[in-house]
């Protein structure tokens, strides 16, 4: 979500194009200022194409963040003796994650600076092609997954929900566009178990996958698709992006929890006026100018978790909400066009 004078900031996969409003462009380039709100990948990703695209220089932007560390979602914390938590994997696919190596192909490798994160990427995977034995198991004997078990009805199925617009299928589930029969295929198992579906999930979220890795077909009872990083992600992805930031000169405010904005009404709509947040329990405020940027990541696939232990199963969070998950219902509550997160967060038997 970005607000303020912002219209557009175009990743590289459209030709990396960095559009702003009338009002901006008339602005010099060293007044502006831009707010990062969240520490997670898609902040990191915002300010490295703000310096190279955008021409700002890193000095002029600021992320803040919850917690200790950055990256989100994509975050890594332990010690040998009590052992090592990773809440967050991506596993890649050179055709799916265009942007990621984009943003990734100008970012040193802290083992070699000589060399980019995409180069190390694919120098690991050039060594280390992956090709699973098994996705499957039945009764203890390995099921030949590349038969992925659909009926014709299943195919006309799927072919329809690739070719339907995302407004017709709405607010469906998955169990509603398909037959009973499906969830008991091997494209279902494997595909479910890959990324994490289940029935009962976002049949427009489902279609959205499938166009993303439809390229995985022929391939995705080996995972032969799969590109993996030499170390966990936050070392081999956070790390190295947080150290290129800084070095620009970047501004992270760590521990520091944005619980409101504040919004004034213009001729040109509706701009961030304040950003409010929180650091060791006192209230603190930036005043936000007219034509700076703020942008705000909202809600998050890791708030609220817990974890547990091999004596003892994670606890279930209240029903209250954290993290950035707090700061969108805060604005839903005031405007309606922020969207509705319950509707994301609001059953947790259904997203657990």
């Amino acid at each position: 979500m970005a607000v303020g004078k912002l219209q557009r900031l175009n990743s590289p996969y459209f030709k990396r194009v960095f559009t702003m409003s009338s009002t901006l462009t008339t602005t010099r380039r060293s007044e502006l200022k831009a707010y990062l709100v969240g520490g997670g990948i898609a902040s990191l990703a915002s300010a490295a194409y703000l310096i190279r695209d955008g021409g700002f220089a890193g000095s002029d932007l600021c992320i803040f963040e919850a917690g200790s560390l950055p990256g989100g979602s994509l975050d890594g914390a332990g010690s040998p003796e009590e052992g090592y938590v990773i809440r967050g994997g991506r596993m890649f696919a050179y055709e799916a994650y265009t942007c990621t190596f984009d943003l990734l192909s100008f970012i040193p490798s802290l083992t070699d600076p000589a060399v980019s994160v995409t180069d190390e990427i694919h120098e690991f995977n050039t060594k280390h092609v992956s090709h699973s034995q098994a996705r499957l198991v039945k009764n203890g004997t390995k099921v030949d997954a590349a038969v992925l078990g659909f009926s014709s009805r299943d195919r006309l199925d799927l072919l329809e929900m690739l070719a339907v617009s995302e407004e017709s299928l709405g607010s469906r589930r998955i169990a509603e566009v398909f037959q009973p029969s499906f969830f008991e295929t091997n494209f279902w198992y494997i595909w479910a178990t890959t990324f994490a579906f289940q029935p009962w999930h976002s049949a427009l979220e489902l279609k959205r996958y499938l166009h993303r890795f439809l390229q995985e077909f022929p391939r995705i009872q080996t995972l032969g698709g799969v590109r993996r990083t030499p170390y966990n992600q936050y070392d081999s992805i956070v790390r190295p992006l947080t150290k290129w930031l800084q070095d620009q000169g970047v501004r992270f405010e760590m521990g520091a929890r944005v619980v409101d904005l504040d919004f004034k009404y213009g001729p040109g709509g509706r701009t961030v006026e304040r950003i409010r947040y929180i650091r060791d329990g006192a209230p603190n405020e930036i005043r936000v100018c007219d034509h700076d940027l703020v942008f705000v990541t909202n809600g998050s696939m890791t708030a609220a978790s817990s974890l547990g232990s091999m004596n003892s199963p994670p606890r279930q969070y209240a029903a209250a909400p954290d993290g950035s998950w707090a700061l969108w219902e805060t604005l839903a509550s005031k405007h309606s066009d922020f969207g509705r997160p319950a509707v994301f967060n609001g059953n947790p038997d259904e997203s657990k």
